[in-house]
């Protein structure tokens, strides 16, 4: 089969079903469904206009421990799951492995962190830049389904974002498009958050340091560990020096803060085999969807018998 591998963040399609849909769509035993319903209907529409080789359909830990040890603050602010949608994020990986899809889960891996240690409990997006640099190893493409912006740093020639709009409209994000929208190129990603921050994450960045501060300093000087560097010298000597002594001083008094951050914001690379070509298997889709209450899927799945 041709086509590109499609990597999806399950748990971004799972919470903005959750959301978006009427939680008042049931299964069997008056079970609530709409995540799963909105889940798979985007996987579908996803994979209508973008005709894949293969689907990988990615899960993962709420948030991974090495990053919580690392910062505790990471995720804290974030409500727990709603009792409905944790009902149905545990019967997804099943729904979906009925549609012949390639069903990983970070959190039962281990991976390879930036300082070369070994970090288990790990994330879906995790899972989705590994699934996306052994594709593009093999030689194939990949296209990842998120609205997470920590998954640019994964992108390359042979590795894109795939974002959906309004509509059923899709934009693929490839290095010039991360470059546009940041002003920064895909590897300088975690760089980038380190020194901007991620609210979504609980990621506060340097202080008085947004992004185009931060995009012209990485444009400039590269990393953020040049950065650092450069502003460690510049208050040695007495505030003399290529930075703004704002800049400076914000680097200088936040250094070690500032390197847990971009380590908590690098995805950590899994060992993950690269999914084999298969097609979407929509008999047993049906099948699986007719047993869980939702008929309506199952019938759309289920070829329409000629006369």
């Amino acid at each position: 089969m041709s086509g590109p591998l499609l990597i999806a963040d399950v748990p971004w399609l799972l919470y903005r079903a959750y959301f978006a849909l009427p939680k008042s769509i049931k299964g069997s035993g008056g079970r609530p469904v709409n995540a799963l319903l909105g889940t798979v209907n985007a996987l579908l529409a996803t994979s209508e206009a973008h005709p894949p080789r293969a689907v990988a359909v990615c899960f993962g830990a709420e948030e991974a421990r090495y990053r919580v040890e690392a910062y505790p603050p990471y995720h804290a602010h974030r409500e727990p799951m709603p009792e409905e949608l944790a009902d149905q994020w545990g019967r997804a990986p099943g729904l979906l492995a009925s549609f012949g899809w390639t069903t990983v889960n970070a959190a039962t891996l281990k991976g390879t962190l930036p300082d070369g240690g070994q970090a288990g409990e790990l994330e879906a997006d995790d899972a989705m830049g590994s699934l996306a640099r052994v594709e593009a190893q093999a030689g194939g493409e990949a296209l990842l389904l998120t609205a997470d912006r920590d998954l640019y740093q994964a992108v390359g020639d042979r590795v894109a974002v795939l974002e959906m709009g309004k509509g059923g409209t899709f934009s693929v994000l490839k290095p010039s498009q991360v470059l546009e929208r940041y002003g920064i190129a895909p590897g300088q990603v975690p760089d980038f958050i380190a020194l901007r921050g991620d609210p979504s994450d609980g990621i506060p960045g340097a202080p008085g340091i947004g992004a185009k501060t931060a995009a012209a300093l990485l444009r400039t000087h590269g990393t953020l560990e040049a950065l650092l560097g450069l502003a460690d010298r510049q208050v040695a000597n007495a505030g003399i020096g290529d930075l703004r002594p704002r800049v400076a001083e914000a680097l200088h008094e936040n250094e070690q803060l500032l390197r847990t951050f971009k380590r908590v914001a690098t995805l950590v690379d899994l060992d993950v085999k690269r999914p084999p070509d298969a097609p979407t298997d929509f008999a047993a889709g049906a099948a699986a969807a007719r047993k869980l209450g939702m008929k309506r899927l199952a019938e759309r799945l289920t070829p329409t018998p000629r006369a």
